[in-house]
C-alpha cells in the first residue's frame, strides 16, 4: 500500500480527543437500563458544555480492540453530563456500563458531539416522538426547553409495558412542573392502558390518532424523532402527508434494527482489485493512500490513520462525517446525516466506498 504524509496547515474544526473522566453516579433506570454521570474537572468544563440532545463518545480497550459507542446526554443543559444506557442483548459495552461501572471509574470520554439540537434562542412548540432507549436525546431536549416559559413540548413515548420505561420519574416531575406546557403520553404495546389510543406499537397509524387528539400540525414548530428504523420512517412518512416540511423534522437512531448492515471485513490484506487514491485530511495532516473499493474507507484507512474518528460504524452515530472535497464515494447507508449535509458533499466514512480514482475526505471541515 502506498502511503504519504503530508503536514498542511490547520484549518476547520479540531478533532476532539478522548479525556479520563470520573464516574459521579449510576442511577438505575429499570431492569435493563442506567444512568451514569460523569464529573467534569473545572479545566475541562468549558470542552464538555452540551446542548440538549448532543451525545458522549466512550472508548475502552477489549482484548486489544479499541471499542467506542456512543449514547445520548439525558441532562438539561448546565448540568453535569449524564448518558442514558440500555443493555443490549450481548453488548459488551452496555451490559460494562450497567452492571460493572460503578461511581469513582474512570472512562475514556469524548467531548460533546451531534447536532440533533434545537435552538433554545427562541420559544417553540416541540413535539417529541421516542420508543424505547430513544428517550434519552429526549430528556435533555424536554427540560432544557421547558425551561423558556414560553415554550411548549409535547412527547408521544412508546415501551413494551411500565416497568421498561426509563426515566419514568423524571418524565413525571416535569409534567407536574410544567402542567400547562408539558403534554405526556405514555403508549404501551403490551400492557393495557385505559384508553385505547395509548395500548399498542407506536407506529404511523398511532401517531396519527394521537395527533389527531392532541397537537394542531400547524402549530407544531419542530418535530424530534428517535428510537428503531422503522418507527422512524413510519414518523417521517406520516408527517410528509400531513404536510409538515422537511426543515421541520429531525430524528437520531439508536440502532438500525430492520436494515441489515454490510458486513465488516477487520483482516488486513493487500488490495485485490480496483483501488482509488485516497487522500485523508485529519487535524491538519493529509494521507494519502490507496484503498480498495469494496470496503469502506474507514475499515480501509484504519491502519494508515488509526486516529480516525468513529463510535458505531452502523451509519447512526454520525462521529466518522466528513467532506468529500473531490471525487466520488458511495454512502450504503445514512440514518446520521441529514438531507442538506448530504446536499453540501458530507457523508460517513464508515458506510462509503470509493468508486473514482481519486478521491479527497477532509475531516477537519
Amino acid at each position: 500500500m502506498a502511503i504519504a504524509d503530508i503536514a498542511t496547515p490547520r484549518r476547520g474544526r479540531t478533532r476532539p480527543a478522548f479525556h479520563p473522566l470520573r464516574v459521579a453516579g449510576v442511577e438505575a433506570l429499570c431492569d435493563d437500563a442506567a444512568a451514569v454521570t460523569f464529573e467534569v474537572p473545572p479545566e475541562l468544563a468549558e470542552q464538555f458544555a452540551f446542548a440538549p440532545g448532543q451525545s458522549l463518545t466512550l472508548r475502552r480497550e477489549v482484548e486489544g480492540r479499541d471499542e467506542r459507542r456512543s449514547y445520548s446526554i439525558c441532562a438539561p443543559v448546565g448540568d453535569a453530563p449524564r448518558i442514558g444506557v440500555r443493555v443490549v442483548p450481548g453488548g459488551l459495552f452496555s451490559s460494562w456500563l450497567v452492571h460493572e461501572v460503578r461511581p469513582g471509574d474512570v472512562v475514556q470520554v469524548m467531548v460533546p458531539t451531534g447536532s440533533f439540537t434545537p435552538d433554545l434562542s427562541r420559544p417553540a412548540h416541540h413535539v417529541l416522538v421516542a420508543a424505547g432507549s430513544g428517550i434519552t436525546p429526549m430528556v435533555s431536549i424536554a427540560a432544557s426547553v421547558l425551561a423558556d416559559p414560553d415554550a411548549t413540548v409535547t412527547l408521544f413515548y412508546g415501551n413494551r409495558r411500565t416497568d421498561t420505561v426509563m426515566f419514568s420519574d423524571e418524565l413525571a416531575d416535569l409534567k407536574d412542573q410544567y402542567p400547562d406546557r408539558f403534554q405526556l403520553a405514555h403508549v404501551l404495546s403490551r400492557e393495557p392502558r385505559e384508553a385505547a389510543l395509548l395500548s399498542g406499537r407506536l407506529d404511523g397509524e398511532r401517531l396519527r390518532a394521537l395527533i389527531d387528539a392532541l397537537v394542531d400540525v400547524e402549530d407544531a414548530d419542530h418535530w424530534w424523532l428517535c428510537g428503531p428504523h422503522r418507527m422512524v420512517e413510519d414518523a417521517r412518512e406520516l408527517l410528509a402527508s400531513l404536510g409538515v416540511s422537511e426543515d421541520r423534522v429531525h430524528q437520531e437512531l439508536f440502532y438500525a434494527d430492520d436494515v441489515a448492515p454490510a458486513p465488516v471485513r477487520h483482516e488486513d490484506q493487500v488490495p485485490d482489485g480496483p483501488t482509488s487514491r485516497v487522500t485523508l485530511v485529519l487535524d491538519g495532516r493529509e494521507t494519502e493512500a490507496d484503498l480498495p473499493r469494496g470496503r469502506t474507507v474507514l475499515d480501509g484507512a484504519q491502519k494508515v490513520r488509526p486516529d480516525l474518528p468513529f463510535a458505531c460504524k452502523g451509519g447512526v452515530c454520525g462521529t466518522c462525517r466528513a467532506l468529500v472535497v473531490d471525487g466520488e464515494v458511495e454512502m450504503r447507508r445514512n440514518f446520521a446525516l441529514e438531507r442538506t449535509e448530504v446536499d453540501a458533499g458530507y457523508v460517513l466514512t464508515c458506510q462509503s466506498v470509493p468508486v473514482t480514482d481519486k478521491v479527497v475526505i477532509d475531516f477537519d471541515s
